[in-house]
């Protein structure tokens, strides 16, 4: 605080704390970072607001982090940050003075004393005394900021003594917390004074008893808390200090701090935890062999190892480490957590230190339908290797004596598969190896067996790989491709040898019969009684390009049939039902690769 003439210059500063490790998640109206800024009201004494809100800013944050640290009890830590924020403003002496208070919802996480405190309000302010006192006074304030792991059934106190830098006289009492003074808690109030809307206490805790406990929390004369507290949890606590004139006695103002007080579960059961049975299988032939805790102990806990082999050490440290061993065997080992306390466990097991096995194949030959083979290019130093687990990526595994260091395998389709060998050996150690390999197929198809008309070309319908080969190459225009075009005059066959890039083939074949046509030849009877012989009633198109339709009539003019699907046919059925054993007419017209129509009519005899 400064003077100026007529007016003062006061320094205000906000120190509000969070923890640090809560966090909101997606609770509305909640907030786990610091503001900035914050707005603060300066009011009369009588609840006259002056000036416009004033903006504070942070100035510096800092880290509150106590752990405690007992070798008995559990390792829990508290970790608390502070915020101080800052803003100046000039203000004229008046009567009464003024209150200056920063209001806000929420104070978001869930509290142990106060109902709804997720969505409960908080009000900080202090008073400047007016001109009758001693308007140039500088506050009391709480000076000494610090995180303590609190422990349930365990007595604490805490130093939280003020500092006055006027040397006023200071007295200490726990007092209420304070809410925002708002009904709508989803925004910042800017209630004027006088500041005595409390927040909602369950009871059986109020301001004066916020925590409980046996002996229940108080704060001395010199600002000093103490507490045995019975129930776990995290509860505000509010301390107020009153400050006088020590020459008047005169009361001055009152300030007070939200404490975010931690009760913890500290108790625990000290346990001895290393793995009971540890194998050294590592591919490092060397001897040392990494060791793990996993002990539930407190955070100065110490750890005594004997490792069976004449040595033996003490470490503070949960962190994994290394021994170096002389040579291979099987090793007791034992370990004590805290030697020498009464909160002490130990636990034994057995290390196998026979390293040196690397596992590892390789595969000759990538195509479906050829064994591919597996060559086992693993070793072992210290060991030896006594059986393979080959995993194929399908049902089932292949299992191979240890002196069998190949496998083959031939795979029923190209796909991608992931193949892993699990090693067996005689000193207990059991290592996997993976790797994903493609098996490649080709699919050779040379097409359905087909027709040829007089004079006709036809394109060959070759498919399923990258390379083809046709044989015999009479007639075909180029026989190293998958279509070439086919110029003949009589039946051939064709062979087709099909082939990818990484040497996989295949065969199909594909007949090619001939007719002097272009031509449509048409049966005149058929046999639909299901004996797989003439049970349908189609046309054989030779060098006929597009088809107008074909139809088929009884003998009073009804149609019974129509399509232009030569595949098909008829198959002697009528709406569902089998058709009379008869005499039926039939009409077809289409077009052949000349652009010739060609018209046929007919009649054919259905027979049972």
């Amino acid at each position: 605080m400064t003077e100026d003439n007529s007016r003062y210059r006061y320094l205000i500063t906000l120190k509000l704390y969070r923890d640090a490790d809560f966090t909101c998640g997606d609770r509305q109206g909640c907030i786990d970072r610091f503001e900035n800024p914050v707005t603060a009201n300066v009011f009369t004494s009588n609840g006259s607001k002056v000036l416009s809100s004033v903006y504070l800013y942070i100035a510096f944050t800092r880290p509150l982090i106590d752990t405690l640290k007992n070798p008995c009890l559990a390792p829990q830590a508290q970790h608390l940050e502070v915020a101080f924020y800052t803003a100046t403003i000039e203000l004229p002496p008046v009567v009464g003075g003024y209150y200056v208070s920063s209001q806000r919802c929420c104070r978001g996480e869930k509290l142990s004393n106060i109902y709804d405190s997720e969505h409960e309000g908080s009000t900080y302010y202090t008073v400047i005394p007016g001109i009758e006192s001693r308007p140039n006074n500088n506050s009391a304030y709480f000076d000494r900021d610090t995180a303590i792991v609190i422990c349930n059934a365990m007595p604490f106190s805490l130093d939280y003594a003020a500092y006055d830098e006027d040397g006023d006289s200071l007295t200490y009492n726990l007092c209420s917390a304070l809410t925002d003074g708002s009904s709508a808690n989803e925004s910042n109030s800017t209630t004027p004074p006088p500041y005595n809307a409390t927040v909602s206490y369950i009871p059986p805790y109020s301001g004066n008893n916020p925590m409980g406990g046996n002996p229940g929390i108080s704060i001395s004369s010199k600002g000093l808390i103490t507490c045995t507290p019975n129930l776990q949890g995290k509860y505000v606590v509010t301390v107020c200090v009153n400050e006088y004139d020590p020459v008047t006695k005169q009361f001055l103002g009152t300030h007070s701090k939200d404490i975010l007080l931690t009760v913890f579960n500290c108790q625990t059961k000290i346990t001895a935890i290393f793995p009971p049975v540890l194998n050294n299988c590592t591919e490092d032939p060397s001897l040392h062999v990494p060791i793990t805790n996993s002990s539930v102990a407190g955070f100065t806990s110490t750890y005594y190892w004997t490792f069976g082999d004449g040595t033996d050490t003490l470490t503070d440290t949960k962190t994994m480490f290394y021994h170096q061993y002389p040579d291979t065997g099987v090793y007791k080992v034992k370990m004590v957590v805290n030697p020498g306390l009464a909160c002490t466990d130990s636990s034994e097991g057995e290390i196998f230190n026979y390293p040196g096995l690397t596992a590892g194949f390789t595969t000759t030959g990538y195509c479906k339908g050829d064994p591919v083979q597996f060559n086992d290019t693993s070793s072992y130093l210290y060991g030896n290797i006594t059986g393979h687990v080959w995993d194929l990526g399908l049902l089932d595994s292949v299992v191979t004596p240890g002196s069998q260091r190949s496998m083959r395998y031939t795979f029923p389709k190209g796909d991608v598969y992931t193949i892993s060998l699990t090693l067996l050996t005689d000193k207990q150690c059991v290592k996997t190896v993976s790797k994903n390999i493609r098996i490649y197929e080709v699919n050779p198809f040379a097409g359905n067996d087909t027709i040829l008309a007089k004079g006709q070309q036809m394109v060959m319908q070759g498919s399923g790989g990258e390379f083809y080969s046709w044989s015999p190459a009479d007639g075909l225009d180029n026989p190293n491709i998958a279509q070439p075009v086919l110029t003949y005059n009589k039946d051939i066959s064709f062979a087709l040898r099909v082939s990818n890039q990484q040497g996989c083939f295949g065969f199909d074949s594909v007949h090619v019969k001939y007719y002097t046509g272009p031509d449509m030849y048409i049966p005149n009877a058929f046999s639909p009684n299901g004996d797989g012989l003439n049970d349908y009633f189609r046309f054989i198109p030779v060098g006929i390009t597009t088809y107008t339709f074909f139809r088929i009539f009884n003998r009073w003019g009804t149609e019974i049939y129509s399509s232009t699907n030569f595949r098909v046919g008829w198959d002697g059925t009528f709406k569902g039902m089998p058709a009379p054993v008869d005499t039926y007419i039939w009409i077809l017209q289409g077009t052949d690769f000349n652009g010739k129509e060609i018209l046929k009519k007919g009649t054919v005899t259905l027979v049972r």
